[in-house]
């Protein structure tokens, strides 16, 4: 699914609206990258600090939760070199030439620490500020390769949004990070993920064919801010932009987004240049409206039927059909036809798995609002 930095940046262009930037910090929709500018997650900052000398780290929590702000401030605290893969950028059926840009991107960032290494890799070839390495010929650089030679300096791999990276190299990529688990001892690994069921399944947690299968990780999970959090939060965020919002409506902010910061930041945007707290809920919603459609037309390309069944389970889930049997009742009756329990479990299993939905509820509350609209 998109993200929200960019569906918010289209939101604000389109409505004239003015970002927050400069002094103003935690109205800042981009992804934080110091300390100063994160708001109560010192926990889990210092928890990824102290676990960097582990082989592989895990970060998880629901989508605009804050696990780049958190990952991207910790490593800037450890002082380690890190490249940052941003996994977001592969299509579902991703091909190896989309994976070796991804990572040549990612080590781009870092080609002043790493030039010396990268430059006795046959077949990466170093282009100013910016690198190249083959992915098919006579120099192909495999995985397995460029991490043993990156393990000559102490480096950090970050996989954001890693669950992207399942796929026809899956395979390859746990295998590459497996060995290097085993050997590479200046190597850590953290992998991110939004859709936590899909990102265990990428490592392999229950799968006992999976290269990581049984091997220890540390997992760091990002919650939502409890309620006086977001005060403080929300209360902090308009004190940087010099702005007078009451009580009663810091209080609607907090009980319409429960504590998820990517949509407090968003609330606090919005309401500082609109002033209408419905016109925020609204836009709100129409964002998570288009990222359920995206999600939809994904699965049409695979086949209308399942697609029409998503649909059909987020709509009767945000109708309140709370139990497997209200909610194969209520499919059914969208459907017109019988359905098998296997199709029903498999719906739930995949929702639950993209971190929509948990125990028959909406993990996000403008997701259900969104889901009423299908």
């Amino acid at each position: 699914m998109q993200s929200i930095v960019s569906f918010i940046h289209q939101s604000y262009i389109l409505l004239g609206l003015n970002i927050s930037s400069g002094a103003e910090v935690l109205f800042d929709e981009r992804p934080k990258i110091n300390k100063k500018e994160l708001f109560d997650r010192e926990k889990e900052v210092e928890e990824i600090l102290l676990n960097l000398n582990r082989p592989l780290l895990v970060i998880t929590g629901i989508r605009r939760i804050g696990k780049t702000s958190v990952m991207n401030v910790a490593l800037n605290e450890s002082k380690i070199p890190f490249a940052v893969l941003d996994c977001r950028k592969l299509k579902e059926n991703y091909s190896r030439a989309d994976l070796y840009r991804v990572f040549s991107e990612a080590l781009s960032s870092i080609v002043d620490k790493i030039k010396d290494i990268l430059a006795r890799i046959k077949g990466i070839n170093i282009l100013g500020n910016s690198i190249e390495i083959a992915w098919k010929g006579r120099y192909f650089v495999s995985f397995s390769d460029l991490f043993y030679h990156l393990n000559e300096r102490r480096l950090v791999i970050a996989l954001d949004e890693a669950q992207r990276l399942r796929g026809p190299l899956s395979k390859e990529i746990r295998d590459a990070i497996a060995h290097s688990y085993d050997y590479n001892r200046n190597l850590t690994f953290i992998l991110t993920g939004s859709e936590v069921g899909l990102l265990y399944e990428f490592i392999g947690v229950e799968d006992p064919n999976s290269p990581l299968y049984g091997r220890y990780y540390h997992e760091i999970k990002i919650e939502r801010f409890d309620k006086e959090a977001s005060m403080n939060f929300l209360k902090k965020g308009f004190e940087e932009l010099k702005f007078d919002v009451s009580e009663d409506v810091l209080e609607k902010i907090i009980e319409i987004f429960n504590g998820i910061p990517g949509w407090l930041v968003f609330a606090g945007n919005y309401y500082y240049n609109k002033k209408d707290l419905n016109e925020v809920k609204e836009i709100a919603i129409s964002i998570a409206l288009q990222e359920i459609k995206h999600f939809i037309e994904e699965k049409r390309k695979q086949s209308t039927i399942v697609a029409r069944r998503y649909e059909n389970v987020l709509r009767c889930l945000a109708k309140g059909f709370n139990s497997w049997s209200k909610l194969m009742r209520c499919l059914e009756n969208s459907e017109g036809s019988s359905i098998s329990t296997s199709v029903l479990d498999n719906l739930i299993k995949h929702l639950e798995k993209m971190s929509i939905i948990k125990d028959y509820s909406f993990l996000d509350p403008i997701y259900l609002e969104a889901s009423k609209r299908l």
